[in-house]
């Protein structure tokens, strides 16, 4: 999965130097299930960032470490900032359903200790990278999952949109594309088979299948990025717009795959943007 070499790999990301977590938080009994808590400083309530790091949904890419710099440089902009742990596809428990409901139950827990921990669990938003930025763009779309849906969770918490790096938002057609550099078919592993042979997953699972989502989604990917191509993410925006959405796709010039979680890379700017417009719109729009 190594890009070429003008550009950042995902162990050089691992390899980042950050301030450890504030607190880490156990949503459940798996040794995967829990997030890193980082807490800005000054008074709260703090607005919440998301971060759910990438790797093709596959413990033997990524772990939360992909996304730890990250992290703690949104808590260096006033953000508190939740880096998500999940099961992966690959991970007993992983997969369908279990990758789904991992990230849901940690989304939602920040809701019930908000106020321990100072957060406003009404301005949450939702940033992850490749896989990750898929999970991202679900967590905003699970609203509308039907009531008998394996995925479904009561209250979700609501988010103010979407920040997402190299972000599939089609598993359907993402899965070619990524079979090469994921070493394999990755996405008919996470969802337990092929679009024809498990629609219904894909149908509750796929952020496209579920547009319009009813929050603005601001998608970035690298010019050169060898994992999710910047096909993807022009075609899943065409579609969110056409359903109503507001959608948007940034495409970055000397930039591949790992350069999204790398603060200060060209891709940050366009990264840290996103976030904060999506915490001020009138701001953004002026």
């Amino acid at each position: 999965m190594d890009d070429s070499s003008d550009f950042v790999t995902w162990q050089e990301i691992d390899a980042l130097a950050s301030e450890p977590a504030d607190h880490r938080l156990l949503y459940g009994s798996e040794p995967s299930q829990f997030l890193d808590l980082r807490i800005p400083k000054g008074d709260g309530p703090h607005p919440v960032v998301i971060v759910i790091h990438g790797g093709c949904w596959s413990r033997r890419f990524s772990t939360l470490q992909n996304t730890a710099a990250m992290a703690d440089a949104l808590r260096n902009e006033g953000y508190a900032t939740a880096n998500f742990e999940y099961r992966r596809a690959d991970e007993d428990g992983g997969g369908w359903p279990g990758t789904y409901l991992d990230v849901a139950d940690a989304a939602d827990i920040l809701a019930h200790m908000a106020a321990q921990f100072d957060l406003d669990a009404t301005r949450v938003v939702a940033s992850g990278h490749s896989a990750g930025g898929h999970l991202a763009l679900w967590l905003a779309a699970r609203p509308k999952l039907p009531l008998d849906s394996p995925l479904y969770r009561e209250k979700p918490l609501t988010l103010l949109g979407v920040a997402a790096t190299a972000a599939p938002g089609d598993l359907a057609a993402a899965r070619n594309p990524m079979t090469d550099p994921c070493e394999q078919d990755m996405i008919s592993l996470l969802m337990g088979g092929a679009p024809d042979q498990v629609p219904g997953r894909y149908q509750q699972g796929s952020p496209v299948e579920l547009l319009p989502l009813g929050v603005p989604q601001l998608l970035i990917t690298g010019q050169h990025d060898p994992v999710v191509p910047v096909r993807l993410g022009d075609d899943y925006v065409a579609r969110a717009t056409a359903a109503g959405d507001r959608a948007e796709h940034r495409v970055v010039e000397e930039a591949a795959h790992h350069e999204c979680n790398l603060p200060g890379s060209v891709i940050w700017p366009y990264l840290l943007a996103n976030i904060q417009g999506l915490f001020s719109p009138q701001k953004s729009r002026e």
